[in-house]
């Protein structure tokens, strides 16, 4: 009897050490998964903004807008053209990037024709 007891007890042990052990090292797994997470996440902006640069030098762009009549902003949007019949809101994105939540709100104020215009003199 006291043998099955010593045998638990080393076995307890040996489970107690090898979850001690594995903890630490998953605790180490999840640093370096956010440093590589977070390292992906400044190249992907990164990434957008280069290409915010060559966008409207591109086909895609000549069929939304005026290349000449764009002047980019940068943030809350990429940018807005002043087409002679119309103005447009523009903004980029690559890979899988969606709009921020500020981004969202300008779009559905844009499409909900909550747009004024607003003349201060001086």
């Amino acid at each position: 009897m006291s043998l099955t007891i010593i045998s638990l007890s080393v076995i307890i042990l040996i489970l107690l050490f090898i979850y001690y052990l594995t903890r630490k090292e998953l605790k180490e797994l999840k640093n370096i998964h956010e440093e590589l997470k977070h390292d992906y996440l400044s190249k992907a902006v990164k990434h957008g903004q280069h290409w915010e640069q060559f966008a409207p030098f591109s086909k895609e762009f000549d069929k939304i807008a005026s290349r000449e009549n764009f002047t980019f902003i940068g943030q809350p949007i990429d940018g807005i053209a002043f087409d002679q019949d119309s103005i447009k809101f523009i903004e980029f994105k690559t890979g899988n990037s969606n709009l921020n939540i500020r981004q969202k709100m300008i779009k559905n104020l844009i499409e909900n024709k909550k747009v004024s215009w607003h003349e201060l003199r001086f």
